[in-house]
């Protein structure tokens, strides 16, 4: 079986290690370099899990914790040159707090150049999903999942619109890298984002992944757009994707096209957001997550749980209603049909969860459900307690 790699990248307001790009006046010769900016956090989640049949939820053997530690540092080099680096620490746990893993990672290190309405950025870097669907840096727990080595380059100069070039020839986890569908060549991407329609913000990408001696070629095209009419907030999303034979895009036997389109409608009142979503996913054979969590807005049963179970699974229908506040929730309806791609079996997901600080402390506790019918009639009960502590 092909594992399924990355691909993607920055976009509008591109992840200078958390923070946006935006134009910047040349640096005068005479400026003097600021003082470095740290930041990092320290987190903590205890899951309290039922087996797959959603029995002894409480039993220390089904349970697991993990603990992660993350520091990183942005420079001022001067001259319009700047410099970042992060590391990132996971220690597993088991039920009863003994200890099972631990891994460390230098999971950012990049120089930054800019000049007026041009950022450039070099190295291993967090890449954003704002216009890079495709597949993007996601982070556990204040970790990162995935980063990659990659050149980013980001333009300003239109108003109202930041256009977006890269070139990513690999993906990192931890201390490997993965040379991108198998060589050199790596995957190029180009984006837009404009917002010069009234309280409107719209996103396109196009991505290409060349063909080489082993591996066939890929492309995708994704584009968005989310507005707010009246106070009420709506999107559209649209995804393609196409994978020929060997890519590293392409799921099961078949090359047939993907195709996925989103919708949502959502408003606030008092102090509560809620959404509602639907989506359409039909049973082609190019993935829309490379090399982590996809950016569609259709979320499947099985990754409401944190799994990515997303296309190419099969076809899938999905409906969604979620409200967020400091005591927030949500319904998850989905036939995502695994392997099966017409059997029209429903699973459903719920969650309710609060959050709230303690000093500086933000916490959050959780419950999670899941039926499935495509796991084997499978469920799921977890509770989740969770801290994290930002510097």
């Amino acid at each position: 079986m092909k594992k399924v790699m990355l691909l993607s990248v920055v976009a509008s307001g591109l992840i200078y290690a958390g923070g946006d790009i935006a134009p910047v006046a040349p640096v005068a010769p005479q400026a003097a370099p600021a003082a470095c900016d740290f930041y990092g956090s320290i987190g903590f989640r205890y899951e309290f899990k039922s087996d797959k049949k959603g029995h002894d939820l409480f039993k220390s053997a089904n349970n697991g914790s993990k603990a992660t530690v993350v520091l990183g540092v942005n420079k001022d080099l001067g001259y319009g040159f700047g410099l970042g680096a992060e590391v990132a620490s996971t220690i597993k746990f088991d039920g009863k707090l003994k200890k099972k893993s631990e891994d460390s990672e230098l999971s950012q290190l990049f120089l930054t150049y800019k000049n007026g309405a041009t950022s450039v950025k070099l190295g291993r870097q967090a890449l954003s999903k704002t216009v890079s669907p495709w597949a993007w840096s996601d982070n556990s727990l204040g970790r990162l999942d995935t980063t990659f080595n990659a050149i980013t380059v980001v333009n300003t100069s239109i108003e109202n619109t930041t256009l977006v070039g890269a070139w990513v020839p690999q993906l990192v986890k931890g201390s490997t890298n993965t040379k991108i569908n198998g060589s050199n060549k790596g995957l190029f991407m180009l984006g837009v984002s404009n917002k010069s329609l009234s309280n409107s913000t719209i996103n396109a990408s196009l991505y290409y992944i060349p063909k080489n001696k082993t591996n066939g070629k890929a492309f995708s095209v994704w584009s968005s757009i989310d507005s707010k009419i009246s106070g009420v907030k709506v999107g559209l999303q649209a995804a393609y994707a196409k994978a020929d034979a060997g890519s590293v895009a392409q799921k099961g036997a078949g090359t047939k096209a993907t195709t996925a389109i989103a919708a949502y409608v959502g408003s606030s009142f008092s102090g509560v957001n809620a959404k509602f979503k639907v989506a359409y996913i039909n049973a082609g054979n190019a993935t829309l997550n490379l090399g982590g969590t996809s950016g569609f807005w259709g979320d499947s049963v099985g990754s409401s749980f944190g799994g990515d179970v997303k296309p190419a699974n099969g076809k899938q229908k999905i409906a969604e209603l979620g409200l967020d506040t400091k005591v927030y929730g949500g319904k998850l309806y989905t036939n995502i049909g695994i392997d099966k791609p017409d059997t029209g079996k429903t699973a459903f997901a719920a969650r309710v969860g609060y959050t709230f600080k303690i000093n500086k402390v933000g916490c959050k506790v959780e419950y999670r459900y899941q039926k499935n019918k495509d796991f084997t009639d499978r469920k799921d009960h977890r509770v989740r307690l969770e801290a994290k502590y930002k510097f």
